[in-house]
């Protein structure tokens, strides 16, 4: 990725280290990025972009901590979340969230009311 840009706020960081930044939303907690503070580079958590099926992995980083099981994962049986199985659950979550939506809005937050 050459460009990178937060569309809303400003980036809060927690220094993890002095030698290590993590980026977060503070009205959120989501994790949004890795920064070693002496490089120019910046590692983005593609589950944070808006499009992240856009964003293609070309490399991965930190193999030395990956689970041992992590390789099976694509050939484990698949199910899916609270949607279906609980949509009076889904319906409570989506009536009181408070978590930014996974796209970009006109104003953010939303007016007292409007959700």
């Amino acid at each position: 990725m050459t460009a990178f840009e937060i569309s809303r706020g400003k980036l809060s960081i927690f220094k993890s280290s002095d030698q290590t930044e993590r980026g977060f939303c503070k009205d959120c907690g989501t994790p949004l990025t890795f920064h070693y503070v002496e490089s120019p580079r910046i590692a983005i958590a593609l589950g944070s972009l808006d499009e992240p099926e856009k964003v293609e992995p070309t490399i991965e980083y930190g193999i030395e901590a990956k689970l041992s099981w992590f390789g099976k994962l694509a050939g484990l049986p698949g199910d899916k979340t609270t949607e279906e199985d609980n949509p009076d659950l889904v319906a409570k979550i989506a009536a009181s969230n408070h978590q930014h939506p996974d796209h970009d809005t006109e104003a953010w937050p939303p007016a007292a009311g409007s959700r």
